[in-house]
């Protein structure tokens, strides 16, 4: 089915806890719905989900606006909660240091970590009164909205920048397109070409793991293709020395550059470095630009055209691109007034995106920050 009401597992559950959209997922019908709906009761505002299975003790809370299902093999439902409990507080126990660990000893097995409702019962909390839970939860909760918030911006932004494009140059309806003759297809003084002819592609490396001097207090951020993910890179999880760059095929890329993934969970993903990085040899980055085209063109394109990219990779048991495929996909050249007109208005969306989304990254440090001084009652309440 591929309609109906979605049907959640661990990974959409994950995405929706770090504020991504879930934009593949299975559906249960209507009429399951109904029907589980009436034996065993569905989710409600502020029950409480938990992964209890792969990636273990993620939470999640569910919203007012929230309609979709969930595999209870993989979840754990947490509802009718007592009058001494306030289940947003469970929720920030959760991801406090305390939870963590505390969630994560109750896990089994070796292959796959899971862990029984039977350990969740067992689950001891120490519990502030209600009403400091409530003060807890609203404080932290507070940054969360505000993040929201800025998500809501920055889709409302990836949309506009979106909607130009295909507007321009999908529908052909650009500044000056009542006097502008078509020729086969294309403007009048448009061409496609090779996109290795317009633009400067280089790939990444892995520095040798068997040299662990390579990792440890590096200062060049090293980005994984994981980390690709449409958006700017401010921070990477490891960083690599000056050494480590020098013996291997990792480069050092400039701020600003354009990077999709080759291959991998992200294929077809991008992200912009927001400062000098490196990156591994999954990753294509563009790096200099002919003047026929733009960054913020080729960002736009590249989003426009994903499945088709995607779908080039090749490989049966998972898609590949390489440099060469990238560097041959042909791409509409619009004309020089065309371009630096959209590459204008695109650079303020970006620009946009990059403050609300270093925005974000200052609000999860300073709630992850707060959190456990509020649950150790270090910050009193």
């Amino acid at each position: 089915i591929t309609q109906g009401v979605p049907f959640y597992c661990s990974k959409e559950i994950i995405k929706k806890f770090n504020g991504e959209d879930v934009t593949e997922c299975d559906y249960i019908s209507e009429d399951l719905y109904k029907k589980v709906s009436n034996e065993f009761g569905v989710p409600k505002e502020n029950d409480l989900l938990i992964t209890t299975r792969g990636t273990i003790g993620i939470p999640y809370l569910y919203k007012r606006t929230d309609r979709f299902y969930f595999a209870d093999g993989n979840l754990t439902w947490i509802k009718d909660f007592d009058s001494n409990l306030y289940s947003k507080f469970l929720y920030y126990w959760f991801q406090s240091y305390e939870g963590r660990k505390k969630f994560e000893a109750l896990a089994k097995g070796t292959a796959q970590k899971a862990v029984p409702i039977s350990g969740i019962k067992t689950l001891e909390i120490e519990l502030p009164s209600l009403k400091s839970q409530k003060r807890i939860a609203d404080i932290l909760s507070a940054y969360d909205d505000l993040i929201e918030n800025n998500r809501k911006q920055i889709k409302l932004l990836e949309e506009a920048a979106q909607r130009l494009y295909k507007e321009w140059f999908v529908d052909l309806r650009f500044p000056g397109h009542e006097n502008t003759k078509i020729v086969d297809g294309v403007p009048e003084g448009w061409q496609y070409e090779k996109l290795g002819d317009l633009v400067k592609t280089t790939s990444g490396g892995t520095p040798s793991r068997r040299k662990s001097e390579y990792y440890v207090n590096g200062n060049i951020r090293w980005i994984k293709t994981k980390e690709l993910n449409d958006r700017f890179i401010f921070e990477t999880e490891e960083h690599i020395t000056e050494d480590a760059v020098k013996n291997s095929s990792a480069k050092v890329l400039p701020e600003g550059a354009l990077i999709v993934a080759m291959y991998g969970a992200t294929i077809g993903k991008i992200g912009i470095t927001a400062a000098e990085m490196a990156c591994n040899q999954a990753c294509c980055a563009f790096i200099s630009f002919d003047d026929m085209i733009s960054k913020e063109y080729l960002y736009c394109w590249l989003m426009d055209n994903r499945e088709y990219l995607v779908s080039q990779g090749k490989g049966a048991a998972q898609s590949n691109l390489s440099q060469e495929m990238i560097r041959n996909f042909s791409l509409l050249c619009p004309d020089k007034k065309v371009i630096k007109k959209f590459t204008e208005i695109v650079t303020t969306i970006l620009e946009n995106k990059r403050v609300l989304e270093n925005k974000i990254l200052m609000l999860s440090k300073a709630r992850d920050d707060l959190l456990p001084k509020l649950m150790s009652g270090e910050v009193e309440v």
